[in-house]
């Protein structure tokens, strides 16, 4: 990969290190007109070789991983190498989740959820965590993850749960891959929910034949991260 934008020298994990834990990054993907997914509705059919080498190694440096339990079901997750976690205000888990060693999937929902007690048979009550009455309430699911160890956080979407992150302010980086191709269509963008204002930092920029991948760090008010960040080879 090459380097337009950032530090020199190193290899992936250098140039994604995290600059300080805890540390929530999320990771999107979109089509060059802006198109989260393909004609498909999955973010899957958009993925190429350059977004799937960065999706690996962001993996690879996280402690848990946060998504919505519809992007899991949509996208066809399986476990991952750690903890998954799901946000889900039903407490579903998709079929593909389930029967798997206990604490490899984990449900963040909320008191109300009306598939509660088939989580907690599924999963173990003890990775069952509610939060919130009607609903996930996103800065105590950061705090108790954070609590639990898993201080490396990355989530994968969709769109709605990115944009309630960042609404919460809970985001510290976004990792973004555009992807040269376009689909047009009404393909749904990174985010979708009420507007949110949240300015960010490209800290660096990457391509391979045409695809673009950044790291944009959100910028908070009186500090700015910067990490001595390194370049892909």
């Amino acid at each position: 990969m090459k380097v337009l934008l950032g530090p020199r020298g190193g290899d992936l994990p250098d140039l994604y290190a995290v600059p300080r834990r805890p540390w929530l990054r999320a990771n999107m993907v979109s089509t060059v007109d802006g198109s989260a997914t393909g004609p498909d509705g999955r973010s899957g059919s958009i993925n190429n070789a350059a977004d799937h080498r960065v999706f690996r190694v962001l993996r690879s440096l996280a402690d848990a991983i946060v998504v919505g339990a519809g992007t899991a079901r949509a996208e066809g997750y399986g476990p991952a190498d750690v903890p998954l976690v799901l946000v889900s205000r039903r407490a579903e888990v998709p079929e593909g989740l389930r029967g798997h060693e206990p604490g490899r999937v984990l449900v963040a929902t909320c008191a109300v959820a009306e598939r509660l007690g088939e989580a907690r048979s599924l999963l173990g009550e003890e990775h069952v965590l509610v939060l919130g009455e009607d609903t996930v309430d996103l800065v105590a699911l950061r705090d108790a993850l954070v609590g639990r160890g898993y201080e490396s956080l990355l989530s994968e979407g969709g769109p709605h749960l990115l944009r309630d992150l960042l609404a919460a302010g809970l985001v510290d980086e976004l990792c973004t891959t555009v992807v040269p191709t376009v689909v047009a269509a009404d393909g749904p963008r990174i985010t979708a929910g009420p507007p949110v204002d949240v300015p960010l930092s490209l800290e660096l920029l990457l391509e391979q034949h045409g695809t673009l991948l950044a790291r944009w760090f959100v910028e908070r008010p009186g500090e700015r991260g910067q990490p001595d960040a390194p370049s892909a080879d």
